[in-house]
């Protein structure tokens, strides 16, 4: 197991072919800073190489999940920042964590209580399977504030709950409680809050014993297909059965139904 320092508001753990990454800011509601936006980057790109995971989670210490990003600006505190520095800055920050989250070839998992707003709404969106107590509370503050939404929120709601349910949340600020949020369809499930952690920790463990290549391939399949037809689809597909018939993972599944058990996948 490795562990990092719990510092710059993450604490990330490896351990068991699970990555682990933790929000560590309680005093802020573990609104994300850029210092901790650039350990989760870190991580992240560290964990699309790195042949001994199998499933990345993302959690947070406290009684909230993520109140969003803070906007202060990473100048001087007596300097005003040039025009534009959201445009540029945002596209390698919030964005590129996001996209990390989406398109990585491991199976992420996101455990929600308490607020997940703005950025911390996205993180959750973004994930494979987010489960949340069933009195967390997603929020999209934006229009609220003043601002324009982003982070994927304009990509990701309408095709998750529709356009009208998506004008709701961003337009009307629209607050949705955990079992709300599933009953709509935006995450994997709701769960009594005291069973956010058992419940997360057991679907941890399916996944860490999926066959994980064909997992990554299946996800990437899946997200392509947003962007594509039928036909460009399934000559993806073509792709992803070529590699995952090579793989040990193949050879086992094969073996375990001849055999009639379970099988035994190590994720190569």
């Amino acid at each position: 197991m490795t562990t990092s320092p719990a510092s710059e508001g993450v604490v990330i753990e490896r351990r068991d072919g699970v990555l682990r990454i933790v929000l560590d800011r309680p005093s802020r509601k573990n609104a994300l800073d850029l210092p901790s936006v650039r350990r989760i980057l870190e991580a992240l790109e560290g964990a699309a190489t790195d042949d001994a995971l199998r499933v990345v989670v993302l959690a947070s210490n406290g009684p909230d999940f993520c109140a969003g990003a803070e906007l202060a600006a990473p100048d001087a505190a007596d300097a005003r920042p040039r025009v534009g520095s959201l445009q540029r800055r945002t596209p390698f920050q919030a964005h590129r964590l996001v996209e990390l989250l989406a398109t990585t070839q491991l199976p992420v998992v996101c455990a929600v209580r308490g607020w997940a707003a703005g950025l911390g709404f996205q993180l959750a969106l973004a994930a494979d399977f987010t489960i949340a107590a069933e009195s967390a509370c997603f929020w999209e503050p934006f229009l609220e504030r003043g601002f324009s939404a982003d982070s994927g929120s304009t990509w990701m709601l309408p095709r998750l709950v529709g356009v009208a349910r998506a004008k709701e949340i961003l337009l009307l600020g629209r607050k949705l409680s955990g079992a709300e949020a599933a009953a709509w369809g935006l995450i994997h499930r709701a769960v009594p809050d005291q069973e956010l952690e058992p419940a997360t920790s057991a679907l941890v463990d399916r996944l860490a014993a999926a066959p994980t290549v064909a997992v990554g391939l299946t996800k990437q399949c899946m997200h392509r297909s947003f962007e594509t037809g039928l036909v460009e689809a399934m000559r993806s597909e073509s792709f992803a059965v070529e590699l995952t018939s090579r793989t040990a993972d193949f050879r086992e599944g094969l073996l375990a139904f001849k055999e009639r058990r379970p099988p035994r996948f190590t994720g190569q």
